[in-house]
């Protein structure tokens, strides 16, 4: 389905303002404002710095922004082909709906296959059914089997420390 007007495009430096106030407007909709604590100083570094770990590409529809989405290489070993993951996809409340969200999945899918990607995955909140009827509505599969662990603060800096292991 194609959105008239609707253009996606790779964020560019000068962008970093624009998607940290795009990743604050998903932090208040995820209900996780309080850990939005990125800088555009760090969103610059990680993006468009030396060495980039990920990539964004902006939603604009008549020229105004409305959703973006980062992405970035992941690896299976079962398959031995890169994937991509999407940390976040956000579409602006007033443009749900409407396409633009399946039309920056689509892009995402583009650029998967176009690198010779095996998969395309995410994740979403266990509440926020309204994604996952949208990610089922395009065929996408629940991997209900497969659960997130993750290390942060000082649990990341304890096992990091050379006496740990």
């Amino acid at each position: 389905m194609a959105v008239e007007g609707l253009a996606i495009r790779p964020a560019e430096r000068q962008d970093v303002g624009l998607l940290l106030e795009l990743i604050g407007e998903l932090a208040e909709y995820e209900r996780l404002a309080d850990e939005a604590v990125g800088t555009e100083e760090l969103l610059s570094e990680h993006l468009f710095g030396e060495r980039p770990v990920a990539e964004a590409v902006i939603a604009e529809l008549g020229g105004e922004p409305v959703g973006f989405a980062i992405l970035f290489t992941t690896f299976s070993t079962f398959l031995a082909r890169p994937g991509i993951w999407v940390e976040d996809l956000f579409v602006r409340p007033e443009h749900r709906g409407g396409g633009v969200g399946a039309a920056l999945l689509a892009h995402v899918a583009r650029l998967a296959t176009e690198r010779g990607c095996g998969r395309l995955e995410w994740a979403a909140l266990d509440w926020n059914e309204p994604a996952h009827r949208f990610y089922r509505s395009l065929g996408a599969r629940h991997m209900k089997e497969w659960q997130t662990y993750r290390l942060e603060g000082d649990p990341l800096a304890d096992l990091a420390r050379p006496d740990s292991g």
